[in-house]
């Protein structure tokens, strides 16, 4: 795949590179409008990093360490930073548990889920797949005529 990659002519790269980075931008703008809005700070953490680099401390969106694609045509979304590390507790919901540290023997009652990342992947995944397909398309025939 990365050989592949590499043929492509830099129009096409250009291209497809566009798709992708508008399809991010359009990811990161409807998970910002369906993240909880209690102080925004969680909304305010949503962010689509090129290259793979992701935010220190985001903890939903992450793909493995050690990306093996193209730097150029990687983009990762990813929500939660240094000061919102509870990206993850809110999507996924808490369990009943006893509290420890101050508040130790206390019985919290768990938080309910509030999805806002993944159902809004899920449902922009198709999306993304044609837009990226037609500017493959697109960009192969203009390499083609010329």
């Amino acid at each position: 795949m990365l050989r592949k990659l590499a043929t492509l002519p830099e129009a096409a790269r250009l291209e497809i590179g566009k798709a992708i980075k508008t399809s991010a931008d359009e990811i990161v703008a409807a998970q910002k409008r369906l993240a909880p809005k209690r102080t925004g700070a969680l909304a305010a953490s949503i962010k689509a990093s090129t290259g793979g680099n992701v935010p220190k401390y985001a903890s939903v969106g992450l793909t493995g360490s050690g990306q093996a694609g193209d730097p150029d045509l990687t983009v990762v979304i990813s929500a939660g930073n240094t000061d919102v590390r509870y990206a993850h507790l809110v999507e996924f919901g808490t369990a009943p548990h006893e509290n420890k540290g101050l508040f130790e023997g206390s019985q919290h009652p768990g938080a309910k889920p509030a999805p806002f990342f993944y159902p809004v992947y899920r449902a922009y995944r198709k999306r993304v797949k044609s837009r990226i397909t037609r500017a493959t398309r697109k960009s192969a025939r203009a390499a083609a005529a010329s």
